[in-house]
């Protein structure tokens, strides 16, 4: 199968092992296509968003220079990277991030891969810039405020009880928190399973709280949320309002209100609108109001419900790390902004 090297840059291949394989016959088109379907399956929509630009980034860096992005060559992605880490490969002399450069790398690996090439990186030209990279510019990582429980209940009190939008919104703050999802996982709901082509998973309520099955990096999981203490504060009591009144019996879970806020759209909500709604509803209810508003606008994120959860639910941590999805102790303990510290102290068991 044949492929168009001057616009690579432009798509993604579809077959990756057989870039220059005869056409298939007749018989197989079909069977290529489902493997194309599957292709697509094996990363999520926003890992491919990510990779095909900076994919674009890499291409568009390669004819400015003059250089070719075929075959891959490790000493090309060397000064690529190189040019991330100073600023030179963009208009703003911006210079990257560590864990920008990173994905960066693993992108061009990805896409080289799905042309039938291989990228080296662990040739000198590419390991060893990314080390002297690491060391001259790593930094430890940025976390993102964790939203408490006061906060939560703080932040319920800024919408409106009396639209459909703030309904939808309560909703997706409580599951959001109660479930540790990310932000990908809340909009990724469904009502039930097998009703959209780009759902992730899908809820089943029940007398004492409800069952999210999800589909996550790591294959499918579920994920259990009580019924809360009081109906203002209890996520199944809130979804029930919200596909009540939204008139939901099917498709997407949490999607946009149309008619000047009086029905529900068919269309899914984009994951960017739950780090929206956290950051709006955090600073209108004042949460760290210590801060100055621009300090504020950059602590909250849709990972400040993920890490509430996990800084306050006041159970075994075992629980803590299953509800997330986590595969080890110490990824759950990332997220944990205040539990357990100097529970174990070293000094005094020391005998200091």
């Amino acid at each position: 199968m044949a492929i168009d090297r001057d616009n690579l840059e432009h798509s993604v291949p579809a077959i990756p092992a057989g870039a220059t394989s005869p056409a298939l016959p007749a018989h197989l088109e079909a069977l290529a296509d489902r493997a194309r379907e599957y292709i697509e399956a094996a990363t999520s929509p926003n890992t491919r968003r990510a990779y095909d630009s900076d994919w674009k980034h890499f291409c568009s860096w390669c004819r400015r220079q003059g250089l070719e992005h075929l075959p891959p060559d490790p000493q090309i992605v060397g000064l690529y990277i190189t040019a991330c880490a100073s600023g030179a490969a963009t208009a703003n002399r911006q210079p990257a991030a560590v864990s920008s450069i990173e994905r960066r790398l693993s992108a061009l690996s990805w896409h080289y891969l799905q042309l039938g090439e291989r990228l080296d990186r662990g040739d000198r030209h590419i390991a060893t810039v990314l080390d002297g990279i690491r060391n001259t510019h790593g930094r430890p990582p940025v976390q993102k405020e964790a939203v408490l429980p006061e906060d939560l209940i703080a932040m319920l009190e800024t919408l409106d009880r009396g639209t459909l939008r703030g309904l939808r919104d309560r909703a997706m703050l409580l599951i959001g928190f109660a479930g540790g999802l990310r932000r990908s996982e809340v909009v990724g709901l469904d009502v039930g399973p097998k009703q959209t082509e780009d759902s992730s998973g899908w809820v089943e309520i029940l007398d004492r709280g409800m069952i999210l099955t999800l589909r996550g990096k790591n294959g499918w999981r579920e994920v259990e949320i009580g019924r809360g203490s009081s109906d203002s504060t209890c996520p199944v009591a809130a979804l029930e309002t919200w596909l009540k009144l939204g008139r939901i019996a099917h498709g997407p879970l949490f999607r946009r209100v149309t008619g000047q806020g009086k029905t529900t759209g068919p269309e899914r909500l984009r994951d960017q609108e739950v780090a929206r709604l956290v950051k709006r509803t955090a600073i209108a209810a004042g949460v760290r109001g210590d801060l100055s508003e621009d300090e504020r606008e950059g602590k909250f994120a849709g990972h400040s419900l993920r890490a509430g959860l996990a800084s306050s639910a006041e159970v075994d941590e075992r629980y803590v790390q299953k509800q997330l999805g986590h595969a080890s102790a110490e990824m759950t303990r990332r997220y944990q902004r205040r539990r357990d510290r100097f529970r174990v102290n070293l000094t005094k068991a020391a005998g200091l």
